[in-house]
């Protein structure tokens, strides 16, 4: 979007995975994702939203109760691997495993950095009718929206993010404020795991798929604590 920082060069390499499923949606925030596409175009996004699923005992999770299948088999491998599935047989969802059996991030947002053009023409191609162009905060404020505006389809499935040719991680061209990041509960949840505060996205970024004010003022309070941590700290 206009006015983005300059960037910082050099892929994340698979040594930034390598963590919990918390503490890698909290890490996440800020770096920008990549995608270079057949034609050479790179287009990059900074991320501004993330899900934790954590597997396990977590019953939103598609390897909850350690169910493993062809279709989440990336969850179960190592830190940094693409899990794409498909929701409603059109659209895509893109997903980094994690430290954890069965664990992995929804990268939920971006805001755009570069290639705006090129990400708004792969979304207007995915319209099956005419429709207004999206604005730039549009372009990505979602995780189907993402993957559309940056051509990501079942083919990244099972991919090594710190090694595939057409996607990867950069360091962000800044570190977050202490203050900016917020803890909230995931979007679509049903169930006992609801209310956990498993989604994290930064404050007053515009592209968020959806901002949550008390949670906001809660991550706020946390920050402000003396002595506190706040929600940065590795769980």
């Amino acid at each position: 979007m206009a006015g983005a920082p300059q960037r910082r060069e050099g892929r994340l390499g698979g040594a930034f995975f390598c963590r919990p499923c918390v503490a890698l949606a909290r890490a996440l925030l800020g770096q920008v994702l990549v995608r270079r596409l057949p034609d050479g175009r790179e287009l990059r996004g900074r991320i501004v939203e993330t899900e934790a699923y954590l597997g396990g005992d977590d019953t939103a999770s598609h390897s909850r109760g350690g169910r493993r299948t062809a279709r989440n088999a990336a969850m179960f491998m190592q830190p940094g691997t693409l899990y794409v599935y498909q929701v409603y047989g059109l659209y895509f969802c893109l997903n980094i495993s994690s430290q954890g059996e069965g664990a992995a991030v929804l990268l939920r947002s971006l805001e755009p950095l570069q290639g705006l053009e090129a990400m708004r023409q792969l979304r207007q191609a995915q319209r099956k009718s005419p429709a207004k162009p999206p604005k730039d905060w549009q372009l990505c404020n979602g995780p189907s929206k993402l993957c559309q505006a940056l051509a990501i389809d079942k083919a990244f499935d099972q991919e090594d993010l710190a090694s595939a040719p057409g996607l990867w991680l950069e360091p962000g061209p800044e570190a977050p404020a202490r203050d900016a990041l917020v803890c909230s509960t995931r979007i679509g949840i049903s169930g006992d795991w609801a209310h956990k505060p498993l989604r994290f996205y930064l404050r007053g970024s515009k592209c968020v798929s959806v901002a949550d004010k008390a949670a906001e003022q809660a991550s706020g309070q946390a920050a402000e604590a003396p002595g506190g941590a706040g929600p940065w700290s590795a769980t």
